[in-house]
């Protein structure tokens, strides 16, 4: 039934594609003259629609046999939350449906995509395969395997080529020349908007070919445990429990966490009623003919079922007697993951929510800003999703601009950037602290990786050029991120390194999932240490307020003022490393749409659990290296006062401040490269595996 997997190569080829692009469209979008007997075939992945859809516009006016395709791929859908695999169905199903309504169909393959298009272009002889262009790393490997099989196969009819889309947002020609990493100056640009595209008119596709039958959900479920290994199905178990679930169990015990991972006992249906603390919302009862799916917030169904609850949304401050208008959730609640799956574009949103607010106000834009809060909200939303996928892109493609390699991970539909350095060895992840990013490791990464690591560096959702939603903030939800970026992306148990608030995340990572750390390091952590404490007391959802909305503006205006002098008060013993490189990027970041959402939550920000209570259930070797000249001197003597005495624990003092691994990099690269060594070299890191 399924196809065998083939290999991946590392990394993508730098292989050219052909691509099609339109700027400026309305009605029909023709591009060229359909050639006689000649077929395309039409792939799609993260662009489940026919509206707005470019590769499908070209393909329709270039070719008089267009087949629409979609592949069950194991490794585009191994990182799709139960969610996202329902409303997937969902959306496929109207897909199909929309393309019968116009004779077409949706041809539907199960296994490797490139063995599956290659089965596909042999049966419809396709001199053309459209599809979308991908952002992340994982998504970017597959169109590059596609492409070398298909260059790799001689086929009688001649050649078939990959020809890469996208529905750009701007008009951009030159995405390295015409664009910049600072928001601030992309602003000013001015970039004129594209147009959305019409569905085109599709031919009639040919009768005879087998049409694959979509899954149904449980079936998908098992198509995907079968394939996938044993241990990385029960590796991929650990997901499945929310941080707030464990720590409402009172007690975080070690061996039974151990025992559910190794026997496959999986209590999180009953144990976890929330499969995410990324959005925490108050269910309430679904009206009849509700938008919305059961149990959540995201619609489910079509591009015209999305396109009814955007209108929802945009007119939910006006009085209507429509019942599936009147719940009127938050935008990034309803339509964040049909925007990842591509029910609807991001252009088609921002076409929408400007029609609406010239409805509004007799077809007039008022040049001082948009009349309604639910406009405004749309556009906000949408212009920043385009802004971190650009800001994705062009880290990607214009690689040399970057201290390191980087690449996309898409976390619950966000997209983040990380790196790995090195071929061989332990694996080590660095995490960094408030206001950081992924290269605030630049003197650690090579060195490492040098002396025999493989080492992964992720910049957190919120921080650095990883997209910053307007979602709720939480400590627990960004421990969320660094279980399922252990599990999706290194996928085998990791030494854990933190600094300032990261050291408080990846505590957390290990006293709640303990089988997936080797190795606790903590850098100047954040966090408190409470003797006595036996149990987690967790503080309810924090909400903001109009003193939080202030004070986090007010924050944020006084660091952007002050981040040169704060810098150097961090780098007590070496203020060069405080550089103007480093201040650039931080004060780039600062600017980022979605930055004061994050601010917000960091105001309200209470580490309620002690660092004793996490470190004490994870029950490993934990390191803590302290910069004894850091400006919270109350803070180190508590922690360094009590790892001197703690069991498992070693404590290291540096004559450094609050950044030791970026101030003194040499002697803490020493330190970490002779901790993992003695660590791996003992029975002790493979009892734990």
């Amino acid at each position: 039934m399924a196809l065998a997997l083939l290999s991946l190569s590392p990394i993508p080829s730098l292989r050219r594609h052909c691509r099609v692009v339109y700027r400026k469209a309305s009605g029909r979008a023709v591009a060229a003259v359909r050639k006689e007997g000649d077929a395309a075939v039409v792939w799609f992945k993260h662009d489940l629609r026919i509206d707005d859809h470019p590769g499908l516009v070209a393909a329709a006016s270039q070719h008089r046999t267009v087949v629409p395709f979609y592949v069950f791929d194991p490794r585009i859908l191994s990182g799709f939350s139960d969610e996202m695999l329902d409303l997937l169905l969902f959306a496929l199903e109207d897909l199909r449906k929309v393309l019968k309504e116009q004779g077409s169909d949706l041809l539907i393959g199960y296994g490797a995509a490139e063995k599956a298009i290659i089965e596909l272009v042999n049966k419809v002889k396709a001199t053309q395969i459209f599809t979308e262009e991908e952002v992340e790393y994982n998504l970017r490997r597959i169109v590059d395997t596609v492409e070398t099989s298909l260059s790799d196969i001689s086929f009688s009819w001649g050649s078939p080529k990959l020809i890469i889309w996208k529905s750009p947002f701007y008009d951009i020609k030159d995405l390295k020349g015409d664009t910049t990493t600072a928001y601030f100056d992309f602003q000013k640009l001015r970039l004129p908007l594209t147009v959305p595209l019409a569905s085109p008119v599709l031919p009639e596709l040919n009768t005879d070919w087998e049409r694959g039958a979509l899954p149904a959900y449980d079936y998908l479920k098992k198509y995907m445990a079968e394939n996938t290994c044993q241990s990385d199905e029960i590796w991929s178990s650990l997901k499945r429990t929310s941080a707030k679930a464990i720590l409402h169990q009172g007690t975080i015990n070690q061996t039974i966490a151990k025992n559910k991972l190794v026997f496959g006992l999986d209590e999180s249906k009953k144990n976890n009623k929330e499969s995410s603390l990324v959005i925490q919302k108050t269910q309430k009862a679904k009206p009849i003919g509700s938008l919305f799916a059961e149990g959540g917030n995201q619609v489910r169904g079509g591009t015209d079922v999305v396109l009814n609850a955007l209108a929802a949304y945009l007119r939910y401050l006006e009085g209507t007697a429509r019942d599936d208008w009147q719940e009127g959730p938050h935008l990034v609640f309803c339509l964040g993951l049909p925007l990842s799956l591509g029910i609807i574009s991001r252009r088609k949103v921002h076409h929408e929510a400007i029609n609406y607010e010239r409805e509004r106000n007799a077809g007039f834009l008022s040049p001082f800003g948009y009349s309604s809060p639910t406009v405004a909200a749309a556009v906000e939303t949408v212009c920043s999703m385009e802004w971190y996928w650009l800001l994705s892109l062009k880290s990607q493609i214009c690689n040399s601009e970057e201290l390191y390699p980087i690449r996309i991970w898409r976390w619950n539909g966000y997209l983040i950037q990380y790196t790995v350095v090195g071929q061989k060895g332990p694996a080590v992840l660095l995490v960094h602290g408030f206001g950081a990013f992924l290269e605030h490791f630049r003197g650690n990464l090579s060195s490492m990786a040098n002396n025999g690591h493989r080492v992964w560096a992720l910049t957190l959702l919120g921080f650095g050029k990883s997209e910053k939603p307007n979602v709720l903030y939480t400590e627990l939800m960004w421990a969320e991120l660094l279980r399922d970026f252990i599990v999706d992306v290194v996928g085998e148990p990791v030494h854990l390194v933190g600094n300032s608030i990261g050291g408080y995340f990846v505590a957390t990572v290990a006293g709640l999932w303990p089988i997936m750390v080797k190795s606790v390091v903590l850098l100047n952590t954040a966090g408190s240490v409470v003797s006595g404490y036996s149990s987690a007391q967790l503080t309810e959802a924090r909400q903001t307020s109009g003193i939080m909305w202030l004070g986090s503006r007010l924050l944020l205006w006084y660091l952007r003022l002050r981040v040169g002098t704060i810098l150097k008060e961090c780098y007590p013993t070496n203020s060069e490393r405080a550089d103007s490189w480093l201040v650039k990027e931080i004060l780039r970041a600062s600017y980022d749409p979605g930055v004061h959402i994050v601010m917000e939550s960091v105001v309200n920000f209470n580490l309620s659990v002690p660092l004793n209570y996490l470190l004490g259930s994870f029950g490993g070797k934990v390191l803590i290296m302290q910069g004894s000249k850091t400006h919270f001197p109350n803070q180190f003597e508590i922690i360094y006062a009590w790892g001197t005495f703690a069991v498992g624990v070693t404590v290291s003092e540096l004559d450094a401040g609050h950044c030791p691994h970026d101030e003194v990099p040499e002697e803490v690269n020493s330190i970490l490269n002779d901790w993992v060594k003695t660590i791996e070299s003992s029975n002790y890191a493979v009892e734990r595996i």
